[in-house]
């Protein structure tokens, strides 16, 4: 193991700010002094013991998040490189390759964090909720449709709490998007545009054939963990991994549970009755350079069905002849991210994790300013780390709880199953089960490697 020097507070900032983006948003977080407590131990009575699997990346931005609040005990991560920031800058905590031996080791822990590559989540998020500990895992909550399940089902059968990582839920711009919606603002809607600029990373590529020697400093069998058994190459890792079909699960599934999460929450939106896709070419290896991806949703109580559009790899939705030449989405970046929901009175867009929503056209967006205080009914987020500690502590759920998170992380997947398969699927929700193409439902529970399977 790499030996681990103290490293001053200012200088783990600037060293892992970086790294601390994790991938999930386009630039790096902010992380503000007040929020980093360096390890400083609190009486159990006030806090967690936390562990998390992953000590690098997006998990480094889970523990400075979570880190005045609680005692981090343990952490478990295969690669040291990735790893070495978290590792200095808290060198009193133990660190493990194979999370499975910190968890039987570590026997204080309360709490985990999941923060690994798309393929290990639901492993590590099960091994950890039937020992009967807390979870926080990234986004997407799985990698496939039926492990989303699996893990719905586990945290209420133990009772634990849970939260997955799309940050933007306990936003103050989701919120708004339900309550105008929810006031009818907008009217009814049918329609929804979701858009994002990734990949950011290649895909449409096919594997390597070099056989490079694995660097020391990384533990390969590990982190492959329940992928199919393949060499190491440079190619799949820190961050190209999402490309990958057996690691990751593209564009769709870095970005949807982020940009399609206001669309579930103020829709109410449960599992789809069908999904189609189209796309650049296929391979067996990754996922395709563009695609745009269609679900039809049925009604919901008093929500007429509406269909939802995906949209990745530079393509984009047409816009209305009602709002031409407005921005939609993102503010800023030309509105790279962003969503549109198309109703019968109105129009609404919003950025990334459901930020500056607006109505549209302009003139409706200037009606609503100095009366927005009345459509102010939800309550607000303490923070989304803040909800989950929370609950943990015996409060009430927090709002991407897995009973939230699996079914959204279900629908998201099956525009991966549609992509895959090339073909319009039809969804029973109930069955867990492709209806009309039986090979579909190789995709949706496929097989781990010996050891791994949950």
């Amino acid at each position: 193991m790499s030996s681990r020097k103290s490293i001053s507070r200012r200088m783990f900032l600037g060293a892992a700010g970086g790294a601390l983006a994790g991938g999930c948003a386009a630039g790096p977080q902010i992380v503000k002094p007040q929020v980093v407590g360096a390890g400083r131990k609190k009486a159990p009575s006030e806090t967690l013991n936390i562990a998390s699997i992953g000590a690098g990346g997006r998990a480094a931005a889970d523990i400075v998040a979570v880190m005045d609040d609680s005692n981090l005990v343990a952490f478990s991560d295969v690669d040291e490189d990735r790893c070495a920031a978290m590792c200095r800058y808290m060198p009193d905590v133990p660190l493990y390759p194979d999370f499975r031996v910190m968890l039987e080791k570590e026997k204080s822990i309360d709490a985990v964090i999941v923060a690994t590559p798309d393929h290990v989540h639901a492993i590590a998020a099960m091994t950890a909720m039937e020992l009967g500990k807390h979870v926080y895992c990234e986004k997407p909550l799985t990698q496939t449709v039926y492990q989303a399940r699996r893990l719905t089902e586990a945290a209420r059968k133990y009772q634990v709490a849970t939260q997955m990582g799309n940050q933007g839920h306990a936003g103050e711009g989701i919120r708004r998007v339900c309550e105008w919606i929810w006031a009818d603002l907008i009217g009814p809607v049918h329609e929804v545009h979701v858009w994002t600029d990734r990949p950011i990373w290649p895909q449409g590529i096919d594997r390597p054939s070099e056989t490079p020697p694995v660097r020391d400093t990384l533990s390969w069998d590990l982190w492959l963990g329940p992928a199919p058994e393949r060499p190491y190459h440079p190619n799949y890792l820190p961050f190209n991994w999402r490309a990958w079909r057996d690691f990751g699960t593209g564009a769709l599934g870095d970005m949807a549970c982020h940009l399609m999460d206001p669309v579930f929450m103020a829709l109410q939106l449960g599992a789809p009755e069908t999904v189609e896709a189209e796309s650049s070419s296929m391979n067996g290896e990754t996922f395709p350079e563009w695609s745009i991806v269609t679900f039809q949703f049925p009604a919901r109580r008093d929500m007429p069905p509406v269909k939802v559009f995906w949209y990745d790899g530079g393509k984009k939705p047409s816009v209305p002849e009602a709002i031409r030449g407005a921005k939609l989405g993102d503010l800023e970046e030309e509105g790279a991210n962003g969503s549109l929901f198309i109703g019968e009175k109105g129009y609404l867009t919003a950025g990334t994790y459901g930020a500056s929503p607006r109505l549209l056209p302009a003139e409706k967006m200037e009606e609503l300013e100095p009366n927005m205080w009345q459509y102010e009914f939800l309550p607000r987020s303490p923070g989304h780390h803040a909800e989950w500690i929370a609950a943990c502590k015996g409060g009430k759920p927090a709002g991407s709880n897995f009973d939230y998170a699996g079914p959204m992380t279900e629908a998201v997947l099956l525009g991966n199953v549609a992509l895959c398969t090339g073909e319009k699927i039809e969804w029973n929700a109930k069955k867990v089960r492709v209806t009309n193409i039986d090979e579909a439902n190789a995709l949706i529970n496929p097989p781990a490697r010996k050891g791994w399977a949950i």
